[in-house]
């Protein structure tokens, strides 16, 4: 195959063989009402500890974890391919496992921002540092995670539309696209690429739009995804 623009939509089933769970699979994370509030911009503001405390949770988790077989089989495209991946992850994975052009629609755990404004004094911050009530952003205002939450708006929407519009091939791996407008994404990719889903849950609404469906685990999807990457 000659050298092409991979663009790959991944979810929390990319993560899951390292050891983090899912969001609204069975026992996902946002099937637990509590949690799901915890990552709301209502318990941000109003909770604001216990909200610190829930992604300082989820932070030391990311910690203890390692990138899989399937993050490293993507990164390793790079290597013959350009490859751009468009996560709604916000663990890091993609980035340790060597992926170098990485987009995340919901923010990062690795990073910290402003309470008084989510996209300024943005860095990086260590996962295994918890985020405190009292400590202090550059601007004075109180340190959060660098998430979107519920009730906020996604900044990198247009910028992913564009490049799935411009993919010579695209693949989804490990989303239910139960959630817009991420969900979305599947109909900008152009009708005549090729294009793949990965994901052991049926995937009707790909497969209507032409995708080849691979029903089963992120890693042994990318293995099959890579043989018929020798067919095209």
């Amino acid at each position: 195959m000659t050298r092409q623009h991979i663009v790959f939509l991944t979810g929390a089933g990319v993560s899951v063989e390292s050891g983090l769970s899912t969001f609204r699979g069975k026992d996902g994370l946002w099937t637990n009402e509590k949690w799901a509030y915890l990552a709301s911009t209502d318990a941000l503001y109003n909770d604001t500890q216990r909200c610190l405390d829930f992604y300082n949770f989820r932070r030391k988790k990311l910690a203890e974890v390692e990138p899989n077989d399937a993050h490293i089989m993507i990164a390793e495209l790079e290597r013959e391919h350009e490859v751009t991946v468009i996560t709604q992850n916000v663990d890091n994975l993609h980035e340790r496992a060597g992926s170098s052009r990485v987009i995340h629609l919901h923010g990062e755990l690795g990073k910290v921002c402003s309470m008084d404004n989510r996209t300024t004094c943005v860095k990086e911050y260590p996962l295994t540092i918890p985020i405190m009530l009292g400590d202090k952003a550059e601007d004075g205002a109180q340190l959060r995670p660098y998430i979107v939450m519920f009730g906020e708006y996604i900044d990198s929407m247009n910028v992913a539309v564009d490049i799935v519009s411009k993919a010579d091939i695209f693949v989804v791996i490990g989303t239910s696209l139960k959630v817009y407008p991420a969900a979305g994404f599947i109909r900008y990719a152009h009708h005549e690429v090729p294009k793949f889903v990965i994901d052991s849950g049926d995937m009707e609404q790909c497969t209507e739009l032409g995708f080849t469906h691979f029903k089963t685990t992120a890693s042994e999807g990318m293995r099959l995804l890579l043989e018929a990457f020798k067919k095209l």
